[in-house]
């Protein structure tokens, strides 16, 4: 014969009320206020749907002019997320904005053997997030990804230090190394095929990307988290503007 054991709710619920709570590694950082029980706060502006430009870009231009006027430090540092397909599996990177125009956003990179090269393969969408602290600013931008020419990255590669044009060449990015002499001898290699040559040909597997924005949205950081947010969406020709809750 055989019996089940039934446990008494009570018995569950005294168990699930007993039971350590895990331990945490971190837990609240309060990020530099005054008040170490109490989050920053943030005060230095506020944002209208009176201030903003018709175009997102334009829009996005004067905030980084004034990021830069701030002394904000790199403000074209950049999260550069993508996903996979059909996983859904999701990665993210920081990099650099190299350009803005009429069309977006514009970022360089290896487009062959990086994770993030795999991914747009399968889906080509990516979404950008800058974070500038010393205005309490964000902007998010959402997209389409276009590859650039290899004549329009040429553009941008011909300002790169001559180490980082031989980098382009000699990195397999993301694929796994033996150790850093494996890379050191193939930066060798590559010095050694363009000894003397000043121009140094982009390869065919690097340069850029742009993301054209299908929606973007302004972030001003507020006092008590209630902060001012508003995203442009793309209708045809023109662009959407809308409030959002914080």
């Amino acid at each position: 014969m055989l019996y089940s054991a039934k446990k008494n709710p009570t018995d569950l619920e005294t168990a699930s009320t007993t039971a350590p709570a895990p331990a945490k590694l971190i837990f609240a950082p309060t990020g530099g206020s005054a008040d170490p029980t109490k989050a920053v706060q943030y005060l230095q502006g506020e944002l209208s749907r009176a201030s903003l430009s018709a175009s997102p870009l334009t829009q996005f231009h004067a905030w980084f002019a004034a990021a830069h006027a701030a002394n904000v430090y790199q403000p074209e540092t950049v999260t550069l997320a993508t996903a996979s397909l059909p996983s859904g599996a999701v990665s993210a990177r920081v990099v650099f904005l190299k350009e803005l125009d009429e069309r977006g956003f514009v970022v360089y990179s290896n487009w062959d053997t990086s994770r993030k090269a795999a991914d747009v393969a399968s889906n080509p969408r990516a979404a950008l997030t800058f974070w500038w602290r010393e205005v309490e600013r964000q902007v998010r931008v959402e997209g389409a990804v276009e590859r650039l020419s290899s004549a329009e990255s040429q553009v941008y590669y011909d300002t790169r230090a001559r180490g980082s044009r031989i980098g382009a060449w000699a990195s397999p990015q993301s694929k796994v190394l033996e150790g850093r002499k494996e890379l050191e001898e193939r930066v060798k290699g590559v010095e050694e095929r363009f000894e003397g040559v000043e121009k140094i040909p982009v390869p065919d597997f690097w340069g850029g990307v742009r993301i054209v924005p299908e929606a973007v949205e302004f972030w001003q950081g507020r006092e008590s988290r209630l902060h001012d947010r508003f995203r442009y969406e793309k209708e045809g020709e023109e662009w959407r503007v809308e409030r959002l809750s914080p």
